[in-house]
């Protein structure tokens, strides 16, 4: 399994400031910001899925302009995976006939270029020897986070979208035998701690703390940083960081499981 970051950053300005975005293998998103304005017609058509953490705009801005430039190339319509919660947002805000096309009706009911899964906390789904499992997260509005387990050797590896603390999570991490990567959000520098807590978003030492609570030691990468804050929050985790192994995810990185 191949996951590559074609967005991790929390707002924009340069041309590594792409908002979220993992592109798994060729044929699924997770998330679908900015960071996907930078593939190519052909590789937009070959993504089949999208897994949606939340409605934020900032994870979802580009799910409208894929469905638009390749849905007329494509044979089977590219599929957004959601809560319902979250679905119900994106179909009243974004493809409602004003904001958007509904391309879940389009060119017809019968044959759209969208269609919608509903996703559950807990419930898998498999997909060509990948395993995609929504996880609960703590998000001013519905969120989940997701865990890729590769079912050919069991490697692991769980991104939180955007949350605060969230006991569940731990316990769902040290559960997992191979957890290699921990993708996991800190939105705000200590100095930001109230705007943190107000829109529940981790800050430096929050997630620091929520750290001693995970048993075993994976490569943990740092999404969703401001921008105007990278190099404060990146500075102020490492300083925290003890034994653990605490990177700040860039925008065009590879993992491989």
């Amino acid at each position: 399994m191949r996951v590559e970051t074609l967005g991790c950053s929390g707002g924009i300005g340069g041309t590594s400031r792409r908002t979220t975005s993992l592109l798994i293998d060729d044929d699924i998103l997770i998330d679908a910001g900015t960071g996907v304005t930078d593939l190519p017609l052909q590789a937009l058509r070959m993504i089949d899925h999208v897994f949606i953490t939340h409605a934020h705009l900032d994870h979802i801005a580009c799910l409208p302009f894929i469905v638009d430039s390749v849905g007329e190339v494509r044979s089977t319509p590219l599929t957004m995976h959601a809560t319902q919660a979250t679905q119900d947002i994106i179909r009243k805000h974004i493809f409602n006939g004003q904001i958007w096309p509904d391309f879940s009706v389009i060119p017809s009911l019968e044959n759209p270029y969208l269609c919608f899964n509903t996703i559950e906390v807990g419930r898998s789904l498999v997909i060509k020897d990948r395993c995609i499992t929504a996880l609960p997260a703590n998000h001013i509005v519905p969120a989940v986070g997701y865990q890729l387990d590769n079912l050919t050797n069991g490697a692991s590896l769980v991104f939180s979208g955007d949350t605060t603390s969230c006991p569940p999570l731990w316990e769902i991490l040290n559960d997992i035998a191979d957890l290699r990567y921990l993708l996991i959000e800190s939105t705000f520098p200590n100095s930001g701690r109230d705007q943190a807590l107000a829109t529940r978003h981790f800050y430096s030492n929050l997630l620091l703390a929520e750290l001693r609570k995970l048993h075993s030691n994976p490569e943990i990468l740092i999404t969703n940083a401001r921008p105007l804050f990278f190099a404060q929050i990146e500075k102020e985790l490492q300083q925290g960081a003890g034994a653990r192994n605490i990177k700040m995810l860039m925008a065009e990185s590879v993992l491989n499981l």
